[in-house]
């Protein structure tokens, strides 16, 4: 059975980080605190009843905050936010105007908002981990929501200040203004989701109880704000890179749209083999021009129904190509590292027999015990550990094969100990980032049929090696 190298996530339903107690900040001369704190304080005690899971007093401040301050009403949260007052004089709410009040309460809830987005960089988060972390927690609504404030977040750093794998991945999540100015905002995303007010404000409390509980990770990459001087250098693709990457995308694209599986796992295979080819040429360059470089990390999305088996795909295909995967299971995703020239190969096969074996393991269909009780579930768990176990195996000949035909057409060339010290630098570079990794087993499987099932699903074709596909 694979194992899987698990990194467990310490406080993440724990304590919140805290932003600055805004709320006993000076008040006016009159000893009466500003209307910004009483705002400020709503917002700290609403993300404050979620964290204690106190649905009562959330949506007390959610109606506070969504229109104007009730203090009249006794209402809790605005007894709690009136807390250190001056007992002599109070403030005369009537007169602010509801249009006053909301504009305020956007601004300090936006303002909140970005702050703790700021705050998820500084703890090693990038945007497509937030916002698929986000989605995973929250839902679909949350998570443009946090892409918004992520694009608002972003625009108080230079350019020349933002990573291009940052940029990248700002552009995918398609991560820009769209909105007339912060004033406009709430009214713009409400008629975007055609939604009321209400609802935005518990989205928003609810999306900065999220980002306040986050976990701190393991950095792979400068954030935002960093001078380039600052930076670790990063390899970036050449034009014989994209072009040996586009082949290989296009074996995979074939693989994924064949109707005949030896046909897919031929394609597969040949992909491997092109990647591996691929590695080795990089690696002798390497050594050779002196410029070696250092391992690199990815962050490789692992989501539910099954995450267990498709991490452990994902460490067979790491390991194949040269790389080693730590799977976050609180977290839904798991940190590739490797060279760089690695790493993309790496996502783009996962990726693809991803679809394959959930493609394979659909058209099985449903399964029933003898007295018609479901097996689906325990089928396809068996189903997709087993497709893994074997693709791990005939991916490790695939490049072991690539190694070997190298090694005999090196002329000469130290191959072995090259690849061994790149190994090392990988290696070095997991205990680094990961100190306190746990080896975990995948679950145990209770499926025979869907064991087989999928072992025969990995295993239709054979892998004698060099496939006339090119990819061209």
């Amino acid at each position: 059975m694979w194992c899987v190298w698990e990194m467990r996530e310490e406080g993440l339903v724990g304590k919140a980080w805290r932003q600055p107690d805004q709320a006993r900040s000076s008040s006016g001369a009159s000893g009466i605190p500003h209307t910004r704190q009483l705002a400020e304080n709503l917002i700290a005690h609403a993300v404050q009843a979620l964290q204690r899971g106190d649905e009562a007093i959330l949506a007390q401040a959610a109606t506070e905050l969504t229109g104007e301050p009730g203090f009249a009403t006794g209402a809790a949260p605005a007894e709690a936010a009136r807390a250190g007052a001056a007992t002599a004089g109070e403030p005369d709410f009537t007169a602010t105007a509801g249009r006053e009040w909301r504009g305020l309460v956007d601004r300090v809830l936006l303002g909140r908002l970005e702050g703790g987005v700021t705050v998820a960089w500084q703890r090693g988060w990038q945007p497509a981990d937030l916002v698929r972390f986000t989605g995973r927690r929250l839902g679909r609504r949350h998570q443009r929501l946090a892409i918004d404030i992520i694009a608002a977040e972003m625009r108080a750093y230079s350019a020349a200040t933002v990573e291009e794998p940052w940029r990248e991945q700002l552009s995918a999540l398609g991560a820009e203004v769209w909105w007339n100015g912060d004033g406009s905002f709430t009214g713009a995303w409400c008629g975007r989701e055609n939604t009321d007010r209400a609802t935005l404000i518990t989205c928003a409390l609810e999306l900065s109880h999220l980002l306040g509980s986050l976990p701190r990770l393991a950095r792979i990459g400068a954030p935002p704000g960093t001078p380039p001087n600052g930076r670790k250098s990063t390899a970036r693709a050449t034009e014989t890179d994209q072009r040996m990457l586009g082949k290989v995308r296009a074996l995979l694209a074939k693989a994924e749209s064949t109707e005949f599986p030896e046909e897919a796992e031929a394609l597969s295979a040949r992909a491997q083999e092109l990647m591996a080819r691929y590695s080795i040429d990089h690696a002798l360059l390497a050594a050779e021009s002196g410029m070696g470089g250092e391992p690199a990390g990815r962050r490789i999305p692992v989501d539910h129904p099954y995450d267990s088996p498709k991490a452990v795909l994902l460490t067979v295909v790491a390991e194949a190509n040269r790389c080693r995967a730590v799977w976050h299971r609180e977290l839904g995703f798991s940190t590739v590292l490797g060279f760089p020239s690695d790493l993309a190969a790496v996502e783009m096969l996962f990726t693809s027999l991803l679809v394959q074996a959930t493609t394979a393991m659909v058209h099985t269909g449903a399964r029933k015990d003898a007295c018609g009780r479901s097996r689906t579930r325990s089928f396809r768990h068996a189903f997709l550990n087993a497709y893994a176990a074997r693709i791990g195996e005939r991916l490790r000949g695939a490049a072991g094969e690539a190694t070997t035909r190298a090694a005999a057409e090196a002329d000469g060339k130290d191959l072995l100990p090259v690849l061994a010290a790149r190994d090392r630098a990988v290696e070095e570079a997991v205990d680094t980032m990961f100190p306190n990794l746990t080896r975990g087993r995948a679950r145990a499987v209770s499926n025979y049929e869907g064991w087989v099932a999928g072992r025969a699903a990995a295993d239709l074709a054979s892998l004698n090696g060099r496939s006339e596909v090119t990819g061209e």
